[in-house]
C-alpha cells in the first residue's frame, strides 16, 4: 500500500500542474527547486511531498 497524501499537498501540486505545466519534469530533484521558487512553503518534508507527487503525476502522464 501506498502513502496517502493530504489534500493540502494535492491542491497545491494540482494548481502548480496547471500553471506551470511544462516547467515539471520526471526528475525529482530539479522539480523539489521549481516547487521552492514558485510556493512559499515553510518546511523542506512540505516543499518534497509536493514535489514528489507531482513527479509521480509527470510520470503517469508521460505513459
Amino acid at each position: 500500500m501506498g502513502r496517502i497524501r493530504t489534500a493540502f499537498v494535492k491542491r497545491i501540486a494540482e494548481k502548480l500542474m496547471i500553471i506551470h505545466k511544462d516547467k515539471f519534469t520526471t526528475n525529482f530533484d530539479e522539480n523539489k527547486q521549481k516547487v521552492a521558487e514558485k510556493t512559499d512553503v515553510s518546511t523542506k518534508k512540505l516543499r518534497n511531498l509536493i514535489a514528489g507527487y507531482i513527479t509521480k503525476k509527470v510520470k503517469i502522464s508521460e505513459d
